[in-house]
């Protein structure tokens, strides 16, 4: 059962807002797209064998996580390489080692200019706790609103929980072949070595050792491997997207089911439906589902 953190520390927490500016250049941008490989083999690629993106172009849906980066000093870093408590992000001291990116929602009204002056006002929305098998959880949730000029073009909810040690994971069991998905499903296969990690994490300033430092995943949070990112998933997701389809993204939501891992590849896998709706899935090398979503295009 959640039970709100009403008359703790915490309950000052709630409602809290912050407002930052920022721009997002095409540099990171493009590295972001060469990242993803987007473009390899076809008539976007420059001379590079990568697409590019210019400045004042929009910006793809979900890439305002280039921008409006965390800020926290060295200091303030915790032994995972995340901010014990920030306040100017807004997340308190939770007191709690082990912390994971839970899901979330977009929706898109306007796009993004790449390299456009951009305001974000963020607000700590809610902040609960559970107790249950896997012992004390706790529940952040924020609510971002970004504009340009004075129109608001994204607005985005982000969910995380903060959890305390626990057992080792175990490394899922591949299967020998994986279930074909119905006719018309898209299909991408990604293969999430170290070096992928560590550039997704360069890029968003994600200093969290879970993602490309393999001793302390392995031999201190107990994890199989290295750690894949739950925004990189939830952009390959809506990346799968964006190369099948040119309509134009009204949102998207999508929640963490289970962690994937360096060890193997998985899929990343939409079926078109009716109404502009697309059910998305990343699946794990022994069938599971990693993170489940749904997209809805104009």
């Amino acid at each position: 059962m959640s039970e709100n953190l009403v008359g703790t520390a915490y309950a000052d927490w709630i409602g809290r807002e912050r407002e930052r500016e920022d721009c997002i250049e095409a540099g990171a941008v493009n590295r972001l797209l060469a990242t993803f490989d987007d473009g390899a083999g076809d008539d976007r690629a420059g001379d590079d064998g990568a697409s590019t993106l210019a400045a004042g172009a929009a910006l793809p849906p979900m890439w305002h996580w280039l921008g409006f980066l965390p800020r926290s000093p060295q200091a303030s870093l915790g032994p995972d390489g995340h901010p014990v408590s920030d306040a100017d992000e807004l997340r308190p001291d939770m007191g709690l080692p082990r912390r994971m990116f839970a899901g979330g929602s977009l929706r898109v009204l306007a796009p993004l200019p790449i390299g456009a002056r951009l305001r974000r006002v963020s607000t700590l929305t809610d902040i609960s706790e559970k107790k249950g098998r896997s012992g004390h959880l706790v529940f952040l949730t924020l609510r971002h609103r970004i504009y340009h000029e004075a129109r608001l073009c994204v607005e985005e909810v982000q969910n995380a929980v903060y959890r305390e040690a626990g057992a080792p994971t175990l490394t899922p069991v591949p299967l020998a072949t994986l279930p074909d998905p119905p006719p018309g499903t898209w299909v991408r296969v990604i293969r999430p070595d170290p070096v992928l990690l560590f550039r997704y994490s360069a890029l968003t300033f994600n200093a969290h050792r879970i993602h490309y430092d393999r001793p302390y995943a392995t031999g201190v949070e107990g994890y199989p491997g290295l750690v894949v990112h739950g925004p990189l998933i939830a952009m390959l997701l809506l990346e799968l997207v964006r190369r099948h389809s040119a309509r134009p993204l009204l949102s998207f939501q999508f929640k963490a089911q289970a962690p994937l891992f360096d060890t193997a590849p998985f899929r990343v896998i939409g079926q078109p439906g009716a109404g502009g709706r697309v059910a998305l899935h990343a699946e794990r090398c022994d069938g599971e589902t990693a993170m489940a979503a749904e997209a809805v295009l104009g």
